[in-house]
């Protein structure tokens, strides 16, 4: 499949419909650059956002890129962005939720078909419609495809928006609407604690968020890397060990010793270097989305009851529980005397 050209944004806006600034590629080769573009007017059950801070993901590059194109090709122009915080500046005559003036986030989903089990059971996540997504997905309001947090406001339907206490450090706050419980609700799901020993693979956004929250839940944490030059940084964030993971002697005093290990890469490696290294009943667990398949020997599985998951539903968890997870996650963080890594530029000088 290929990438695929909306119709082109009209300048003047269509009744029901309001003007925004946003940044946009308009080709898997192209720079971002501004763009205007057309947000819906607020329904009943909607909430506008202006947004304060927007994360940028790993994500958002393969999609600007259209690294997804077998499974989800990029239409253009794509304004990406799933890690919005802002404040609500208007409501719908029907929200209950949120009022103007209030903080609220936007994380990796805007809407589902609300009708099928999954969505019934509150985990839109699993829609079997496929959930909508912030961005480069159906928009079944205006039309053409949904646009991200590249922007300087978004409305959504209250269902789809979290609210963010008034305590806690904005910018800080936008990368938890991914990165954050992208991380912490598998190490939670695993029961990560004191006690166990667990492996985070490699240490970039969802990597240095896994070695702060796993120290945090009080377990012994080693990092793998391919760039030993991380190794203060990996030490500084908690580790207690940091392995070269291209070293099969540094590899081999770690089999058969990990509790859990969290794969953090969005990009193709060897996954089964890491399956030794697991005990019995062990588990490894993706969180990072490679771009092109991963091979898989199943037979290092097998020989010793280890686990295989993938938690990416807890990127696309429902609103309720994305916004328990983002608070508690930053709860935790901060409990520790932790944050998570940042810094902030205004769009308009990117």
């Amino acid at each position: 499949m290929s990438a695929t050209q909306a119709k082109p944004t009209p300048e003047a806006t269509s009744p029901g419909t309001y003007a925004a600034k946003a940044y946009a590629a308009q080709s898997p080769t192209s720079n971002m650059a501004a763009i205007n573009i057309h947000r819906r007017t607020p329904k009943p059950k909607d909430v506008q956002i202006e947004i304060l801070y927007c994360g940028i993901c790993d994500t958002d590059l393969h999609f600007v890129r259209n690294e997804f194109a077998n499974i989800m090709p990029t239409t253009y122009p794509c304004v990406p962005g799933h890690e919005i915080v802002g404040r609500v500046t208007q409501i719908g005559t029907a929200v209950t939720k949120f009022k103007e003036g209030d903080l609220a986030a936007v994380g990796c989903m805007v809407d589902s078909d609300r009708t099928c089990e999954a969505c019934r059971e509150g985990e839109e996540q699993f829609c079997a419609s496929q959930p909508i997504f912030t961005y480069n997905g159906p928009d079944h309001h205006l039309g053409g495809v949904t646009y991200g947090g590249y922007s300087e406001s978004v409305v959504v339907d209250e269902d789809f928006v979290l609210r963010v206490p008034k305590n806690l450090d904005l910018a800080a706050t936008a990368p938890l609407l991914c990165a954050g419980i992208t991380t912490y609700s598998p190490l939670r799901h695993a029961n990560v604690r004191a006690g166990l020993k667990v492996g985070i693979v490699g240490l970039g956004g969802l990597g240095h968020m896994g070695v702060k929250l796993a120290t945090a839940l009080g377990a012994h944490v080693v990092v793998f890397t391919t760039s030993p030059q991380k190794t203060a940084d990996a030490v500084r964030l908690g580790a207690k060990d940091v392995v070269n993971s291209r070293s099969d002697a540094e590899m081999q005093k770690h089999v058969n010793t990990f509790d859990y290990i969290l794969d953090t890469i969005p990009a193709k490696h060897d996954i089964n270097a890491y399956v030794n290294l697991l005990k019995r009943d062990g588990m490894l667990n993706f969180v990072g989305v490679p771009s092109e398949p991963v091979p898989l020997a199943i037979a290092g599985y097998s020989s010793g009851a280890r686990k295989l998951a993938d938690l990416l539903s807890a990127v696309y968890g429902r609103p309720k529980k994305c916004s328990t997870s983002v608070v508690s996650t930053m709860s935790l963080l901060t409990s520790r005397l932790l944050k998570y890594n940042r810094s902030t530029k205004r769009m308009s000088a990117c």
